[in-house]
This record gives structure tokens, sequence and C-alpha cells, in this order.
């Protein structure tokens, strides 16, 4: 019981920003840091009305941006990233290992370090203000970490299933497509919302590669609210970050599930 209640107690914690955010959306903006509590003297839903046609750009617009940008990295790396993996899993090349290592090195490339030379290489290639510098380098297995998350979950897998189809007549197109990823939903799930998750709260590479505003993704668009020469409207912030984040939970809920699959039967042993 008490585990429970302790548990509890640090989840409301956990969650007071969100919940404060959430009760701060709905209040005046006057009210929000004069009365910093989750109660005010009166409540309004205007922010969100405010928030969502403010700049002159329905904020909608951004969150199709966002779903296009999120869409095509989740195609990328479940595609591009499952076939590298079963590369490394299943099939013997030269410098195998050395390929693998490499791969996992790059887990610890810092982003600020290749920024600036991928920068260049698309501003060369007509790329900047479209979207295709943040879907086209997940279709190259560039996602390491989900790369390496589908080798040891396949790995897992017996390799009978793979004798059996080879004996049937498959080949490795025929294993990969047939027996691999229809066993690899956990793993597929868990980075779909992964991908999710971290292209839709993605700032950095979005800023760095959209200058039009009306291609603008959900983290970009919530900037352009802080103005640093005039009073910042924080009732309508906070409404649009309520908003944006609404897809993120409803995404996590539905796969949920499978998260906890694949997480826990990745094959760390």
């Amino acid at each position: 019981m008490l585990a429970h209640a302790g548990l509890i107690l640090f989840g409301i914690v956990m969650l007071y920003p969100l919940i404060w955010m959430l009760a701060g959306s709905f209040k005046h903006t006057s009210d929000i840091f004069s009365h910093p509590g989750l109660f005010a003297k009166s409540y309004t839903t205007k922010n969100y009305a405010d928030g969502w046609t403010a700049n002159g750009t329905s904020f909608g617009r951004y969150i199709v941006n966002s779903l296009i940008v999120v869409t095509g990295a989740i195609a990328g790396n479940l595609l591009a990233c499952s076939a590298a993996a079963y590369a490394f899993a299943r099939l013997e090349f030269r410098g195998k290992k050395m390929w693998f290592a490499l791969m996992l090195g790059t887990i610890m490339l810092p982003i600020h370090v290749v920024i600036v030379p991928q920068y260049i290489l698309f501003s060369k290639l007509g790329w900047l203000n479209t979207y295709l510098p943040l879907i086209v380098p997940k279709l190259l297995a560039t996602d390491a970490f989900f790369v390496f998350l589908m080798v040891q979950f396949i790995r897992s897998l017996p390799r009978d299933l793979d004798e059996a189809a080879r004996i049937d007549g498959c080949g490795h197109f025929g294993i990969f497509f047939r027996i691999i990823l229809p066993l690899s939903k956990p793993a597929l799930a868990t980075t779909a919302i992964f991908t999710f998750i971290w292209t839709w709260n993605d700032f950095f590479h979005q800023l760095v590669f959209l200058t039009d505003p009306k291609m603008y993704t959900v983290p970009v668009a919530l900037r352009t609210f802080v103005d640093a020469t005039s009073q910042t409207p924080w009732g309508p912030v906070f409404a649009m970050s309520i908003v944006s984040l609404a897809p993120v939970f409803g995404f996590f809920l539905a796969g949920q599930r499978y998260l906890v699959r694949g997480i826990a039967t990745t094959g760390f042993k």
C-alpha cells in the first residue's frame, strides 16, 4: 500500500508541470503568473481560439506539416532500419563487425558536428525549405539506435524459420518480408512510436532547414509565439502546446502495449 501511495505521489509530482500548463491554458494571460497555482479567479477558452489563428495562419496547417514530416520519417525508419538490421543479424559479409561498430559509433556523434556539412549538402541539392532534409536521411537508415534495437530483436528469432522458408524456395527478400517483418511487429511498433515522438518534438533540424513560415512544423510555430521585443501571449502559447501534445499522447497510448513488448523482447542478454 505504501509503495503504491509513493508511486502515485511521484506520478503527481512528475505530471504537475503538464497539469499546470493545462490549467494555464484556460487562464487569462495576466493571471498566469499573478496566480501561479492551478486555480484562478476566472477561466476562458479564448486562448485556444486566439492561438489557433495566431500569426495569420491556422495552427492546423502546422499540425499537417508536422504530420507530413512524421509520416515520412516513420516510413523511412521502418523500411531502412529493418532492412539494415536484417543484414547485420542474418547475412554474412566482409567487414560486418567493423561496419556494425561504426554504425553504433554514430550514436555517440553529436548532431552539431554534422549539421553544417548536412546544411551545405542540402543547399547544393536545392533541398532547403523543403521537407526532404527531414525525410530522405531516414530512408538511408541513419538512426543507428533503431538499427541496433531491431538487430537485437531479429537475433532473438530462431534461425530455423529462415531455413524452413529457404527450403520452400524463399530468398533473402522473401524471408525478410514474409518471415522477419511479421514477427518483428513489437520492434517495429517501438521504432514507430519513438520516431513519432522524436520527430514531432524535433525543433533544431526543422528550424535549420525550414525558412518559409507556411512550411513550419509545430515546434517551430510555437517558437514564433515567443517575442523578445513585446509581451508574449502565454495563454495562447499554453493552449497550442496542449493541442500539440495531443497527437503524441494519442499515438503513444495506441501503441503502448507494443512498446512494452518491443522493449521487453529486444534480446538484451
